[in-house]
């Protein structure tokens, strides 16, 4: 959970500056870390010897032990993440071995981690208390909704975020929201998801992404012009552009996974969603819709459906999207041209026509019946 800090300018500089000696000191801990490096095996030693080796010089900045400790923690727990990356195959030859062939590094303003002996909270006061170079500062003010406030209140525990973005500072807390139990479902609402409709069920409602395709286009106009004047004003706006559209994206795909779910929670079903790993390899795109595509945010929606389902007990099953918008649901005939265009179905078996898209998600929500049946029976959960 995200919240903007509001400090005065005096508490905003210490912050500020303490962010970058924590900062420095991870980058010379990173360094550190890389130049003892085991000779076999290339990687960095585990956090405990390290610690033997960084502790006494970061506690002597002013940042103190729990933050000179922090901050040999976040430089191991890079390394790791580094490695994790590499051996999931994330990170490939030259990438590999550039990746490989440098410490790591932090930006002044990267996120610094305070647990609750350096950081403590009062949500009726809506303030913080904060370990800086500078000691204690009591009584910094920060902003969020009336919903996140509730949020924070009941569920937050451990550590906290503190990082810097376009000028300004905010913290990051860690809530631990237990799962509600999960419902036996009477049935399933099946969605499919494409670049028109965003989603589209099988109660036959449609998720519209005309609104998002019209902004993403403009967005894409605004990047053009940034992108030809190159200058460093421009690369700055184009992050902050960036992380604009990001933000829209995610609104729009809240609203959709909230309305999805409410529908499934209301009528006691459980949800069935398409399996589009790898969707980009298996169809056949034109060049303009591979650009479309590509910048989909079909992944966040899925996740976004998956948990505010668990928050409801509302279960998810995960289904085969394959042949879904060609197969038809009432005499199971499946060929590429029963679908006549991207917005119609029609069967060339038994003549069912509908719309593409809600023929496909009850094609889903078909599946989405079966797997559940199936994981039921083998003792599984779905």
């Amino acid at each position: 959970m995200v919240v903007k800090l509001i400090p005065d300018a005096g508490v905003r500089a210490v912050l500020v500056e303490t962010l970058r000696v924590c900062n420095a000191e991870a980058n010379r801990i990173a360094q550190l870390a890389f130049d003892h490096r085991d000779a076999e095996t290339g990687q960095v030693e585990r956090e405990y010897a390290l610690r033997g080796r960084a502790y006494a010089e970061a506690k002597a900045t002013g940042i103190g032990s729990q933050l000179a400790q922090h901050a040999i923690k976040k430089t191991r727990d890079a390394y790791t993440a580094l490695y994790a990356q590499i051996k999931a195959g994330m990170l490939r030859g030259k990438r590999e071995a550039k990746a490989l062939s440098n410490p790591v590094a932090f930006k002044p303003g990267a996120a610094q981690p305070f647990d609750d002996r350096c950081l403590s909270w009062d949500f009726y006061a809506r303030t913080v208390s904060i370990r800086s170079i500078a000691g204690r500062l009591r009584g910094i003010g920060f902003a969020c909704s009336k919903r996140d406030l509730a949020v924070l209140r009941a569920y937050r525990q451990g550590e906290s975020d503190l990082y810097e973005r376009d000028g300004e500072l905010y913290l990051a807390a860690t809530v631990d929201i237990p799962e509600a139990e999960q419902r036996e479902p009477v049935d399933f609402i099946g969605v499919d998801r494409g670049i028109v409709n965003l989603a589209t069920t099988s109660d036959e409602v449609n998720f519209q992404g005309r609104g998002l395709e019209r902004y993403r286009r403009h967005m894409a106009r605004v990047r053009a012009e940034l992108q030809a004047k190159a200058t460093k004003a421009a690369k700055k706006k184009l992050k902050q552009q960036a992380r604009k559209e990001a933000r829209h994206a995610a609104h729009v795909n809240h609203k959709i996974a909230k309305e999805i779910v409410s529908a499934a929670e209301r009528t006691d079903r459980g949800i069935a969603l398409e399996d589009l790993e790898g969707i980009r390899e298996r169809v056949r795109l034109t060049r303009s819709q591979r650009g479309r595509i590509s910048n989909w945010p079909f992944y966040q929606l899925a996740q976004y459906i998956a948990y505010k389902a668990k928050r409801a007990g509302v279960p998810v099953v995960v289904v085969d999207a394959r042949h879904t918008s060609q197969k038809c649901p009432l005499c199971h005939h499946t060929e590429r041209a029963n679908r006549r265009n991207r917005d119609d179905f029609e069967c060339r078996g038994c003549g069912l026509a509908g719309p593409a898209d809600v023929i496909a998600s009850v094609n889903v929500r078909a599946r989405g019946r079966m797997a559940w049946v199936v994981s039921q029976g083998s003792g599984g959960s779905a």
